[in-house]
């Protein structure tokens, strides 16, 4: 059994240390056969050196720093790209979850023969009023487009077989990369499983995730993918 996890990573560095330790300390408990892939997308701090320095202390951890701000999206698709173990799990790194779930979550992939393994938030207003309500305007939004039954679309805890990413080809440069993944799934009727896991919210730094830039280019790219699905007569 081998497991990768992919962070990607913007100006983190009050957490790219501890949460690649609680990371490591979670994976240990599953097997000694892991990496950890941490791609910074041009951060303008100091930690994309702070996650070289991991990298030199244990031949684990793997960094990727882009030569261009590509977003969530392609953060992620170079992550994905470089993964090399048999599972894959996304998180972002500012540990909104406890590692610990992670073995919980292979569990419920292996005995249910899944592909996908999807947590929700059970305290999912933890991050305030407004950014409840972006979220669940956000997942009726891709509900209604694609017909899709997914409780969190974006919470940043997916558990996938790497050769589901290999077989499919995801396109999104944005924060839309989590609702194509599971569009891409139905598509090929790949099985999810979701679970509860209790969030644990940002504390320190911003997210962009509720930035009107970053909405416009969910909504843009949501919008783009269903009608290159109507073109193709699906």
């Amino acid at each position: 059994m081998s497991i990768s996890i992919v962070f990607p990573m913007y100006n983190e560095r009050s957490y790219v240390v501890k949460s690649v330790a609680l990371a490591i300390e979670a994976l240990r408990e599953i097997t000694n056969d892991y990496e950890i892939i941490i791609v910074d997308d041009c951060s303008t701090d100091d930690s994309g050196s702070i996650a070289d320095d991991l990298a030199r202390k244990n031949s684990q951890v793997k960094v990727i720093h882009q030569t261009k701000n590509r977003k969530l999206g392609g953060t992620l698709k170079s992550g994905y790209q470089f993964a090399s173990k048999e599972y894959v799990l996304y998180s972002d790194i500012d540990m909104p979850f406890d590692f610990k779930e992670i073995k919980p979550a292979l569990n419920l992939l292996l005995m249910q023969n899944a592909q996908i393994v999807s947590a929700y938030r059970m305290n999912k207003g933890a991050d305030g009023v407004r950014r409840h309500i972006y979220s669940l305007v956000y997942n009726v939004f891709i509900r209604w487009l694609f017909n899709l039954k997914i409780r969190d679309i974006n919470f940043s805890f997916k558990l996938m077989r790497n050769s589901f990413l290999k077989d499919n080809t995801l396109i999104a440069e944005g924060s839309f990369i989590n609702a194509e993944l599971f569009i891409r799934a139905k598509r090929c009727s790949a099985k999810i499983i979701q679970f509860p896991v209790q969030y644990f919210p940002r504390k320190v730094g911003v997210s962009r995730l509720s930035s009107l830039a970053v909405i416009m280019k969910i909504v843009q790219e949501a919008l783009y993918f269903r009608l290159g699905l109507l073109k193709n007569g699906k």
